[in-house]
């Protein structure tokens, strides 16, 4: 037997065999100092970003060759990053006033990082990761430390480390077989990455550096979250033919590319993609998908520093409505608050910012930033299906409020000769335990739903996924939190509206039987998961679903569910590989 295994978040799947390289990041102590000459200090701070920003972009050049255009962007915006004129204003003022270069850019990038961190929104919070990864290279750069070449690492290489930044995937080469992090969560830029070029992941994994002396042979299960170290001949060889398995299964997906999303039996469903930026467009058709489920179109807030205006609003989603051709496409309005730091916006700080002023709270207070966005999504539906989503409802007085600003907008673009789709869809994100027990009101006033699972999940069981003392209680596998889903689908469809899910859940294999069972319409996933969430779609009848959904609806507890459901998923599993031809 193996004489021990770690465990983490299965952050990318497959299944890697090799020997451990521990890549240390480098030695960037210094000793602060006061400067004597400030134009010298300075003339050294922006040789260093130059010389950063030089090493970025060649880095991203080749992430864009190996990977894509879409996943160089996560380097490119560490560019922009550093590259703010506000962000570097603030360094040089530290440095007017006697700070040395590598104090200024230390203050700076920890005091954003911080702000990011303590935003309790997990995609903000991967900001942090992000100024902590330039930090790391400017400073670098200053004290003249490159970090190790990874590019240079043997073939079979295990690379474990404290935390993966984009600039070390960057850096990696078909040498490297799997990665394991002592930190990092699913929705960081480096797991994004490591799923984007197919390479296991397991992060999360506390102790890592410890554990694995360099050479110790493992196996890492990217799909578990598993790692075995030093396995002996029977466990190689069980990982040898579960990696076999792994590359069929992959290719098998491919099987499922241009066919329409169907159960078993034929009942169709829309398949289509969660994405954040314009660009993702791209990638969610390239991977098949029938549209987009979720814009998230606070990125276009977040990566400016200044509010973008409604042209610039306008060309991004014109942008991804021509990509889409004439498919679905839903926007989501901003979803920002005193969770999510935007200094231009004024907004204000808040004890508990995720029952505060957010969301379409916010824009309902805020015309001038409201307006600009509407106008723009109404000016883009002339170039294809572009449906608003109305995110955080809890009354239905919100959604009139913003029908009403609506028709407002098309009133003034009427009177500026302007086109847009006259009918244009007005839906709710499907988010919170109010808006899920009026779901039966809000269904005859609502043009479509879509659940939001992660924050719904949270709000229904009052629990933090990212609060390690309350983390065992957020589970969408949770009798309540099924009950609440199952609901919200019952109200749309008696009022014939499609109902969607644009939450994680969407994709979980264990789940997908049950929203089959209570009626879901449109599953909207991360494009890598099209193909694999159409596969599971396609394995149930609706028959088959329900009958499932009914043993399982009895249960009490989430435990319970999630081993019902494995057991069921398992025995199809196993049925299926006994019908398959020899």
């Amino acid at each position: 037997m193996a004489t021990s295994e770690l465990k983490g978040v299965a952050a990318s799947a497959g299944i890697g065999i090799g020997q451990v390289v521990a890549v240390a990041e480098p030695d960037l102590t210094y000793a602060p100092h006061a400067i004597e000459d400030v134009s010298a200090e300075i003339a050294r701070f922006d040789a260093a970003i130059a010389s950063y920003i030089e090493h970025t972009n060649a880095q991203a050049e080749a992430v864009s060759a190996q990977v894509g255009p879409k996943e160089a962007e996560i380097l490119t915006g560490h560019v922009v990053m550093i590259s703010d004129p506000y962000m570097q204003g603030e360094m040089k003022k530290l440095i007017e006033g006697g700070s040395c270069a590598e104090d200024a850019l230390v203050q700076i990038c920890d005091m954003f990082a911080s702000m990011f961190e303590q935003s309790g929104d997990e995609l903000t919070m991967q900001r942090a990761t992000d100024v902590r990864d330039v930090k790391t290279g400017v400073l670098a750069e200053l004290l003249g430390r490159r970090p190790v070449d990874i590019a240079s690492l043997p073939m079979g290489t295990v690379i474990v480390t404290h935390d993966l930044t984009p600039s070390m995937c960057a850096e990696i080469t078909g040498a490297i077989v799997a990665v394991i992090a002592e930190t990092g969560g699913l929705t960081s830029h480096s797991a994004i990455l490591a799923r984007a070029m197919e390479l296991p992941a397991i992060l999360s994994a506390p102790g890592a550096l410890d554990a694995l002396s360099d050479g110790t042979t493992v196996v890492v299960d990217g799909s578990t979250g598993t790692v075995q170290v030093e396995p002996d001949h029977l466990e190689l060889d069980a990982a040898m033919v579960a990696q076999k398995k792994f590359a069929e299964d992959k290719a098998a997906l491919q099987a499922y590319e241009g066919k329409p999303t169907a159960t078993a039996d034929g009942v169709a469903v829309e398949l289509v993609s969660n994405i954040g930026t314009p660009e993702d467009a791209n990638a969610a058709m390239e991977r098949d998908a029938e549209g987009i489920g979720l814009f998230r179109t606070e990125f276009l807030f977040m990566d400016n520093t200044s509010m973008p205006t409604e042209e610039e609003q306008f060309a991004a989603y014109k942008k991804v409505a021509i990509v889409c051709k004439g498919k679905p496409v839903i926007i989501r309005t901003l979803d920002i608050g005193g969770d999510k730091e935007i200094g231009y916006l004024g907004m204000q700080k808040e004890d508990n910012p995720f029952m505060g002023f957010r969301a379409v709270r916010f824009c309902l207070s805020r015309e001038d930033v409201y307006i600009p966005q509407l106008r723009a999504l109404l000016r883009a539906s002339a170039f294809g299906d572009i449906r608003i989503m109305v995110p955080l409802v809890t009354c239905v007085d919100e959604l009139r409020q913003v029908k009403a600003l609506v028709a407002r907008c098309m009133e003034e673009l009427d009177a500026e000769g302007r086109k847009y789709n006259k009918d244009i869809p007005i839906g709710v994100m499907v988010e919170t335990p109010a808006a899920a027990i009026m779901a039966d009101v809000l269904a005859k006033e609502a043009s479509f739903f879509s659940i939001g699972t992660n924050d719904l999940t949270g709000y229904t069981m009052c629990a933090d996924r990212g609060n390690e003392g309350v983390r065992y209680l957020y589970s969408t596998w949770n009798p309540a939190v099924l009950r609440s889903i199952r609901a919200i689908i019952s109200a749309g469809r008696a009022e014939g509206i499609p109902v969607g899910m644009c939450g994680e859940a969407a994709a979980d294999p264990l789940l997908v039987p049950l929203w089959i069972a209570f009626g879901l319409t449109e599953y909207s996933v991360s494009s890598t998961s099209v193909l694999s969430t159409r596969r599971e779609i396609a394995r149930w009848t609706v028959a088959d679903a329900q009958a499932l959904a009914e043993r399982v609806m009895h249960l009490a507890t989430a435990d319970e569910v999630r081993k019902a459901l494995e057991a069921a998923v398992a025995v199809r599993a196993a049925a299926e590989a006994a019908s398959e031809p020899a």
